[in-house]
C-alpha cells in the first residue's frame, strides 16, 4: 500500500506539474501570436468545458479495463501535444483551442479513471490520507509550474514547453503500469438507464456522497465566482499594486497544502460529510476575512480559504470512492466532477458581472451561500457516524 500510495502522489506531481505549466503558456501563446486578450481567455474556457461532459466521458471507463484507458488516454494526450509543433503564427492559433480541448477531455477521463483505480490499489482507510496528499502535490504544482512554464516559454519559446509537458504524462502512463492493483472483479452496474441518469442516481442514493458533493460543489462555485471581487478587493479597495494578487495566490497555496496534508486524518475520525462542513465554513470564513479594511486580514483570509477548499474536495472525492459500487464508480466519478466543476462555468461570468457592485458584496455572497449549504446539512441532519463507521471498516 506505501508503494502504490508513493506511486498515486508522484503521478499527481507529474500531471500536475505539465497541466499547469501548459495552461499558463497556452492563454500567453494565444495573447503574443493575436494580440487579444479576450482569445487568450478563452484557452481555459476550452479546458473547462469538457467537465460539463463528465457523465457520458465516465461511462467510458465503466465499460472498458481503467488502468489501459487511462495510460492510453495519457499517451494520446502526448501525441496531441507534439501538434502544437506546428503552430509558427496566427493561422495555426486553432491547434492551441483544439489542443486545450484535448486538455479538458483528458481531465475528465484521467481524473474519474484515477478516482475509480484508487479503492482498488488502496485500503479504504488509506483514501482520505492519499487522496489529501494529492491534493497537496497538485496544488504546490499550481505554485511551481506556472513560474517554470513562463520562464522557459521566455527563454526559448512555446515549443520548448511543449516538449517537457508532452513528456509528462508518458511518465505517468509508465507509472500507471507499476501500480499494484487488486484481482477483485468490479461490480456489474445495470444498463437499464442511460449512463448519466445512472450516475446520477448512484451519485445521490447514498446521503454521505450527495451531501459532500453538493459541499464541495458550493465552495467550488463560490471560489469562481469571487475571482473578480478579490481582483478588485485588491486595486480598488486597499489600493495595492496588481501584483499583491500574487501574494494572495501564494497564501492560498500555501493553506491548500497544508490542508490537504491533514485532512486524510479528519476524514477517518470525523467522517467525509463533516470535514466537507467545516471546509465550507473554513472558505466562508476566507470570504468574510478578505472583505476587511486591513491587507494583513486578506492574506489570512486567503491562507484559511486555502486550507477550505481542498477539504470540501478531498472528502466529496472520499465519499464517492467509499460509498459507490465499483462496477459504477468511473461514471459516479466523473458525474461527482461535473457537479462539483461545472458550476465554475456559470460562476465565473455571474462573478464578473457581480463586481460592479464592488469587491465586498461579491464575497459576503459567497459567504452566505457556503453557510446556508451548511445550515441546510445540519437543519435535515447528516450521516456522520455512518461515515465514519464505514470509512473505519477496511
Amino acid at each position: 500500500m506505501r508503494r502504490n500510495a508513493g506511486l498515486f502522489v508522484a503521478i499527481s506531481l507529474l500531471s500536475g506539474f505539465g497541466s499547469s505549466a501548459m495552461s499558463l503558456v497556452a492563454g500567453i501563446w494565444v495573447l503574443d501570436l493575436t494580440g487579444s486578450t479576450g482569445l487568450a481567455a478563452l484557452t481555459g474556457l476550452c479546458v473547462y468545458a469538457p467537465v460539463l461532459a463528465g457523465p457520458w466521458l465516465g461511462g467510458l471507463l465503466d465499460r472498458a479495463p481503467r488502468r489501459p484507458l487511462v495510460i492510453a488516454v495519457n499517451l494520446m494526450l502526448a501525441v496531441a501535444l507534439l501538434a502544437l509543433f506546428a503552430v509558427r503564427g496566427p493561422g495555426q492559433t486553432w491547434l492551441i483551442f483544439a489542443v486545450s480541448s484535448v486538455y479538458g477531455v483528458s481531465y475528465v477521463l484521467i481524473g474519474a479513471g484515477e478516482t475509480a483505480l484508487l479503492p482498488s490499489a488502496l485500503s479504504p482507510t488509506d483514501l482520505g490520507d492519499v487522496n489529501g496528499w494529492r491534493s497537496s502535490a497538485q496544488e504546490g504544482m499550481k505554485l511551481v509550474a506556472p513560474l517554470a512554464g513562463a520562464g522557459l516559454y521566455t527563454w526559448r519559446g512555446g515549443h520548448a514547453v511543449v516538449v517537457l509537458s508532452a513528456a509528462m504524462p508518458v511518465l505517468v502512463a509508465i507509472l500507471y503500469a507499476t501500480v499494484r492493483l487488486s484481482r477483485t472483479p468490479p461490480d456489474q452496474p445495470s444498463q437499464r438507464h442511460p449512463v448519466p441518469r445512472t450516475g446520477l442516481s448512484a451519485l445521490f442514493r447514498q446521503r454521505a456522497t450527495g451531501v459532500s458533493v453538493v459541499l464541495a460543489a458550493a465552495s467550488i462555485a463560490m471560489s469562481g465566482f469571487t475571482t473578480a471581487a478579490i481582483y478588485a478587493i485588491v486595486v480598488t479597495e486597499l489600493r495595492l499594486p496588481a501584483t499583491f494578487l500574487g501574494v494572495l495566490t501564494s497564501a492560498q497555496g500555501a493553506g491548500s497544502i497544508i490542508g490537504g496534508l491533514i485532512v486524510g486524518r479528519l476524514i477517518t475520525g470525523r467522517g467525509p460529510v463533516t470535514v466537507g462542513i467545516a471546509g465550507t465554513m473554513l472558505f466562508a470564513v476566507g470570504c468574510l476575512a478578505r472583505c476587511l479594511p486591513w491587507w494583513p486580514a486578506t492574506v489570512v483570509g486567503a491562507a484559511v480559504a486555502g486550507v477550505g477548499l481542498p477539504w470540501t474536495l478531498v472528502a466529496a472525492v472520499t465519499a464517492v470512492q467509499t460509498h459507490t459500487p465499483s462496477g459504477l464508480l468511473g461514471r459516479v466519478s466523473a458525474t461527482a466532477n461535473t457537479a462539483m466543476f461545472g458550476p465554475l462555468v456559470v460562476a465565473i461570468p455571474l462573478g464578473s458581472a457581480a463586481v460592479h457592485l464592488g469587491g465586498r458584496p461579491p464575497l459576503i455572497a459567497a459567504a452566505v451561500i457556503c453557510l446556508a449549504a451548511v445550515a441546510t446539512t445540519l437543519s435535515f441532519g447528516y450521516p456522520g457516524r455512518r461515515g465514519r463507521a464505514l470509512l473505519g471498516s477496511g
